[in-house]
This record gives structure tokens, C-alpha cells and sequence, in this order.
């Protein structure tokens, strides 16, 4: 019967391989009974598809490989979408904050990398963030991290956004590549 059960457990596993996860904390618990202390387990996992969806859950049970599987599970079901600018990064910069936790993530060109700590790296990996600056100030608590910096994220929005809340085109939000130069040297000129 235990056989089957593990069987069942690697098929659950290998149906959605579109997805990674990534183990940000684990922390052992114990509380104090009348024999003595009774340990257990506290798991926090970021969960991704690596295309711009991301979630984070957290799970808790005597032993970490079941606290880890109950936190992936969570996050699976908390996933939200984030609009990437060329696949690798924001579109803009953005601050986000939860609690005392406060994070600022800047967009960074291609091949700066990710220059992130900690729960803040292991969240853009999983969205699949290539090229990011972030900062997070205020607290070293990754659960507050992983808020402050989805908090973030769910402030961004892609020009595709802004244009169709406003009711225009994508074309008159973005400003033209021509047109900027030219601005700046009639101004020169002037002066």
C-alpha cells in the first residue's frame, strides 16, 4: 500500500514539471508537552514557471520533507502573473512594502544579472527575472521579504496595461525613439 502511495506521489510531481520551486527557509519549531519538547517543522517555498508567474506558500509538519510539499502546494495555488519587459526584466521601477519590510527593485540592461539577497533572488529566479537591482531594507524576515517584494510586483504594469486602462494605443504611451534626441538638441540650441 506505501508503494502505491509513492508511486501516486512522483506522478503528482512529474505532472506539472512546468513548475520550480525553490526552498527559501526552514525552520524547526518546538513545543513543550508534559514528556518534554516536541519538534516540528516550518517550510517556506517560492514556486515559478520561470515565464512571469510566481507564487510563495508556507507549510508546516513534524517532518521537513512533508512541511515542504504542504508549502509547495500553497504556493502553486497562489500564483500571480508579473509583466516582464523583453522576458528578462520590469518594465519600470517599482517599491513595495509589507510590514516593516520595504524593498525597491530598479531595472537593470541586459547582462547586469540578478543583484538581489536571499528571498528577493530566489522569488526573480523563479519568475525568471534576468536582469534586476534590488534592495530590501527594514527587516531580514524572509516571509516579510517575499511579501514586500510581491507587493512590488503587483504594483508594476506593462505599457499594454497603462494603454488600455487609459483607452489608447500602446503606441501613443511609449514615447518615440526619434522624437527624444531631437527634443533634447533644439533645447541645446536654444540656450
Amino acid at each position: 500500500m506505501a508503494r502505491e502511495d509513492n508511486r501516486r506521489d512522483r506522478r503528482d510531481r512529474d505532472e506539472n514539471p512546468e513548475f520550480a520551486d525553490r526552498l527559501v527557509a526552514i525552520n524547526r519549531v518546538s513545543k513543550t508537552v508534559k514528556g518534554g519538547k516536541r519538534f516540528g517543522f516550518a517550510a517556506l517555498v517560492v514556486v515559478g514557471d520561470q515565464k512571469g508567474r510566481v507564487g510563495f506558500g508556507k507549510g508546516k509538519a513534524k517532518e521537513v520533507p512533508e512541511a515542504i510539499r504542504k508549502a509547495t502546494e500553497q504556493a502553486k495555488r497562489n500564483l500571480i502573473r508579473v509583466p516582464l519587459k523583453e522576458g528578462r526584466t520590469l518594465h519600470h521601477d517599482v517599491r513595495g512594502h509589507h510590514g516593516a519590510g520595504k524593498v525597491v527593485m530598479r531595472t537593470a540592461p541586459q547582462g547586469t544579472g540578478i543583484i538581489a539577497g536571499g528571498p528577493m533572488r530566489a522569488v526573480f529566479e523563479m519568475l525568471g527575472i534576468q536582469d534586476i537591482v534590488a534592495k530590501s531594507t527594514g527587516t531580514q524576515n524572509p516571509y516579510n521579504m517575499i511579501r514586500a517584494t510581491l507587493d512590488g510586483l503587483l504594483a508594476g504594469s506593462s505599457p499594454r496595461q497603462v494603454a488600455q486602462r487609459r483607452g489608447k494605443k500602446v503606441a501613443d504611451i511609449l514615447p518615440k525613439r526619434d522624437e527624444a534626441p531631437q527634443e533634447s538638441s533644439q533645447v541645446a540650441e536654444e540656450a
